[in-house]
């Protein structure tokens, strides 16, 4: 056996990109599997999770308190407090309890006086006298408040965490698709290494770096086989390198990957595979080995301990990551933009769940949902802001400081979308998310989407201030009864363009059966139906407002119109609990929630996007899926849509 020599002598970024390109086939040949959520933490969804029931699945007490009808408050006050009777105008209720009929909002305990003698069997009072009206819905907990039936809870490709857990049960899920473990062969080489731990001979060493391996792939979520020592004998060693490679999707080859006369790692890899390099420029670590056997990656490690733990941090974890498509996690802070409002008590130091997006030079903070309910914000913030105590909050454009969840290179490959909500958007951002973009600087990118439902209006806003790459709306133009065009025009100027997105169908959502008989817009007003809205500056909201116009009717006169939801699925989840009669929302929020559905009109939901960015990678790659079969197959699934 002729003395190996060193092949190249490649700086370590570009080996690393030479060689992750040179794997795409071992991560094609991961399969999936099928798990209990409960034992996934770690694992990387094959497919997106959706939730099976809504959270909570019924109206629960935000409060420890009584529940009342809130109507019978309206006359408290300071000077005229006013008396309740259990069992006729209040119940005890504590946090997280169902909300009974008749009753339709919670009065803190704190807020209430006990009256009299008289007490029930569990010894609390049977009158109360309160100071201060109650407001319907008040300290209330909607059912899908956090997670409504058939929305998203995690994408494709997302590592399940703790928090992930609890969502994905909270859903009613129990059992998620997966991809299996990336399985790691470990080989150990050496006459001079031994499995004995008793004794060291002389001219002997412990195989102590095959363990540490072990446990760093142990950490990583993968799951490794360690073998014993194998004897530097070129037949030995590549039968022990087959085996390996036949129960595993990678193998490390420990030692034997210098130049020396009995280090033959190179040479059996050329026999039975591809060498694709020996040799980075790094030092320690110079002599590493970059290899393909039956379509299988095959790295040879350098013995020395120093030069062993770099090339595993390096050069091993980034293999191990992208066959089991996870990203590193850093964890720093960073100052950032907030998109929007946030108000909070002067009482206590609140922490805050955002999503982030960088936006030219900006860095954008989306605040998520807040509340000690609220898991799905968990799942998805990238970072934490922390609002001190005696502070009232921060205002739309202020600098906070962040602290990051995720990595700097998942936050700047992510579209920040502000305005108007659609169940699309969910599955735009999961298609992007599944394919590694490659640009002309070779580089390969995982696009996000990071998506903020605050109304057609409120990305408008957030496009002029300069805090999202686009902007979904539907705005219906009274005067021409055209959409989109002349918002722009006037909020915006020539610099926004405006990209097609889908035509849908909007509607009033009404319960199975319609037992209310809801068939027009004048019904909205009648004493028996109860509405819930969305919120202010919606494109919903907008085209409520002008069919209300339309037909002269005044929105003092509907009850429930001040009630309103940030998303469609949110209206349809109130409506489907029977706390709301009818509310108006697109056809397919009405068939994943299976309630009936009476169309009003068709409207054009669109992107408004600053023509600076239209050539991004990022906006080619949203176009793309807008344009994509598997986008075409979906709106079908959901109905409702056209292209």
């Amino acid at each position: 056996m002729e003395r190996n020599i060193y092949l190249s002598n490649t700086d370590i970024d570009d080996a690393i990109k030479i060689y992750l390109k040179k794997i795409s086939r071992s991560i094609d040949n991961i399969k999936t599997e099928l798990v209990d959520i409960r034992e996934a933490n770690g694992r990387i969804t094959s497919k997106p999770v959706f939730a099976k029931i809504s959270s909570p699945n019924h109206n629960a007490a935000a409060m420890d308190g009584i529940m009342v009808i809130a109507e019978r408050t309206y006359s408290a006050n300071e000077a005229n407090p006013i008396v309740l009777k259990r069992g006729k105008d209040f119940e005890y209720i504590n946090t997280g309890h169902l909300i009974l009929e008749p009753y339709n909002s919670v009065i803190m305990i704190e807020d209430v006086v006990p009256v009299g003698d008289e007490k029930g069997n569990d010894g609390q009072s049977n009158q109360l006298k309160i100071r201060v009206q109650s407001s319907p819905w008040q300290h209330i907990r909607p059912i899908g408040e956090d997670i409504v039936s058939g929305e998203m809870i995690l994408p494709e490709n997302h590592q399940i965490r703790a928090m992930d857990i609890g969502a994905v049960l909270s859903g009613g899920q129990t059992e998620v698709e997966v991809y299996e473990k990336i399985r790691v062969g470990i080989m150990p080489t050496g006459n001079e290494i031994t499995d004995s731990y008793e004794n060291l001979e002389k001219g002997m060493l412990f195989d102590t770096n095959s363990w540490t391996f072990k446990a760093i792939v142990e950490d990583l979520g993968g799951v490794a086989e360690r073998i014993s020592p194998v004897e530097d004998d070129y037949e030995n060693l590549k039968t022990a390198i087959l085996n390996l490679i036949e129960k595993n999707h990678m193998v490390i080859v420990n030692a034997g990957s210098s130049a020396g006369s009995k280090d033959f790692t190179s040479a059996i890899i050329e026999d039975l595979g591809e060498l694709i390099l020996h040799g980075i420029a790094i030092k320690p670590g110079k002599p590493t080995i970059l290899g393909i056997i039956n379509d299988k990656p095959v790295i040879g490690v350098p013995g020395y301990p120093g030069s062993a733990f770099l090339v595993f941090e390096e050069v091993v974890t980034p293999v191990i990551r992208r066959l089991q498509r996870t990203k590193a996690e850093r964890s720093s802070k960073v100052t950032a933009t907030i998109s929007k409002r946030v108000v909070s008590s002067l009482k206590y130091r609140e922490y805050v769940r955002v999503k982030l997006g960088k936006v030219g030079e900006k860095l954008i903070a989306t605040p998520l949902k807040r509340g000690a309910g609220v898991t799905m914000a968990l799942v998805e913030g990238d970072g934490i802001m922390i609002i001190p105590k005696n502070s009232e909050g921060f205002e739309a454009g202020e600098e906070v400081s962040v602290e990051l969840i995720n990595d700097m290179s998942i936050i700047e490959n992510t579209i920040v979308s502000i305005g108007s909500h659609d169940l699309i958007m969910d599955y735009i951002g999961s298609i992007l998310s599944k394919d590694n973009i490659q640009e002309d600087d070779d580089m390969e990118r995982q696009i996000h989407l990071s998506s903020a439902h605050v109304g057609s209006m409120g990305g408008i806003l957030a496009l002029k201030r300069g805090e999202a790459h686009l902007a979904p709306i539907h705005l219906l133009d009274e005067k021409t009864g055209e959409y989109n065009t002349s918002y722009i025009a006037k909020y915006l100027g020539s610099d926004v363009e405006l990209v097609k997105g889908v035509k849908r169908v909007q509607g009033f959502m009404v319960s199975k059966g319609n037992p209310k008989n809801i068939r027009n817009v004048e019904d909205l007003i009648r004493e028996d139906v109860s509405f819930v809205n969305r919120q202010k500056g919606s494109g919903t909201r907008i085209l409520t407002d002008y069919l209300l116009k339309q037909k002269n009717l005044q929105s003092e006169e509907i009850n429930g119109y001040d009630r309103d939801m940030t998303t469609h699925m949110a209206v349809a989840a109130a409506v489907e609990s029977g706390t709301a009669d009818v509310g108006v929302g697109v056809y397919s929020a009405a068939k994943a929630m299976n309630l009936d559905f009476i169309p009003i009109g068709n409207e054009e939901y669109d992107f408004a996007v600053p023509k600076k960015y239209m050539e991004t990678y990022m906006i080619k790659s949203f176009i793309k899926v807008l344009r994509s079969e598997e986008f075409k197959k979906i709106l079908v699934q959901l109905g409702g849509y056209e292209i």
